[in-house]
């Protein structure tokens, strides 16, 4: 039988500093192909429109400090999927689960913020956000566990149920107004309270904490131990003595959980109301974040501060150059295509067939 021309081969893992060259590569690579993009469709400068996107975030301490503001949501939910996703239990529904927790924070501010001290109103709707968003974590894992349904369509779907319910919910909350607005407008009541001169500072403190903090639950503890063999097999997790279907339904909650805290983070801390786009799309984006990173939260930072730089850079290239938002998008489209193609040949390595001369050799 004739070899074939290229065949596809499995690294072994490979050093961290061949990580990190081939990744830098990549990079590199996607400037140029930008760079050609730019020039080709909109004849500016290349070098001046990276100029640009790089003030996006960086033109001065506000603008950086509204970057970190965007991150550290973005970085949340990495955190809350890492688990499950390590689990390979595919939780495709995180957009729901910040919603639902959100959507529960606000109903605790409306209906309690007269009536609870500041302390006490925070605790509660930390409390009921986190309930929240680890029930609709749990739902999927049950009948994961008693129906052996597809995890991945099942929790997409059950985004559009939290979509429906926060627009049924925002849609009373606002009664004959044209917008539900801020919540607590008057009073400030569920807000939370400056640190460093603004309200986020403390969601940036908090995720800082839970990144940590999940990081040492996956690599030091029982539990994480155990995601990490059900991940790897089911059947050798129950050769092992361990309950796969008590480790699928409590790690999703803890996910569903820490996704409703997001919730609970944006609506407190962040946007201080609640609509079917408090998630912006992030539950989505955290994929990518949490499968780049192989749910390392230390590189899930990194990761979320690139997308959050290609993000704001985009936003302002367009309007710096009154370009249409496709043509941005398209700029930092290509530096991601190139990193996530970057990881194909991290793990894997092309093989030529050999020339018969080579071959006698």
């Amino acid at each position: 039988m004739k070899e074939p021309l290229i065949r596809i081969i499995k690294r072994q893992q490979p050093p961290l500093l061949n990580k990190i060259l081939i990744r830098v590569i990549a990079i590199v690579l996607a400037l140029v192909v930008d760079a050609v993009f730019i020039y080709g469709v909109t004849g500016l400068n290349p070098l001046a429109v990276y100029g640009v996107m790089f003030k996006g975030t960086f033109a001065n301490a506000m603008r950086f400090s509204w970057a970190l503001r965007d991150l550290v949501t973005l970085l949340a939910i990495g955190v809350a999927l890492a688990p499950a996703f390590k689990m390979k239990f595919w939780n495709i529904g995180a957009e729901g689960q910040v919603l639902i927790g959100g959507l529960a924070t606000a109903i605790v501010m409306v209906n309690c913020g007269n009536s609870l001290p500041t302390p006490i109103l925070l605790i509660v709707m930390c409390i009921a956000s986190v309930v929240a968003g680890g029930i609709w974590g749990l739902v999927p894992a049950i009948f994961k566990a008693r129906f052996n349904t597809n995890e991945t369509l099942f929790t997409l779907m059950m985004n559009y149920v939290a979509i429906s319910l926060v627009s049924a919910a925002t849609n009373i909350m606002r009664g004959q107004a044209s917008s539900l607005g801020k919540l607590n407008m008057a009073t400030k009541a569920g807000w939370f309270p400056k640190l460093w001169g603004q309200t986020y500072n403390i969601n940036i403190l908090v995720v800082a904490i839970l990144a940590v903090v999940m990081f040492l639950y996956l690599k030091y503890t029982k539990h994480g131990y155990e995601i990490a063999v059900v991940g790897e097999s089911e059947n050798t997790a129950r050769y092992a003595g361990i309950n796969v279907t008590k480790v699928r339904i409590r790690t999703m909650i803890i996910s569903g959980a820490i996704c409703g805290l997001t919730g609970f983070l944006i609506v407190g801390g962040r946007d201080q109301t609640i609509s079917t786009s408090t998630a912006g799309g992030n539950g989505f984006t955290a994929i990518i974040v949490a499968w780049l990173a192989k749910f390392n939260t230390a590189y899930m930072a990194l990761i979320a501060f690139l997308l959050t730089f290609l993000s704001k850079g985009a936003a302002e290239i367009a309007s710096t150059y009154a370009l249409n938002d496709f043509a941005s998008d398209i700029i930092s489209g290509i530096i991601l295509f190139f990193i996530l193609g970057s990881e194909f040949f991290i793990n894997y390595t092309l093989v030529f067939r050999k020339s018969r001369k080579e071959a006698a050799k």
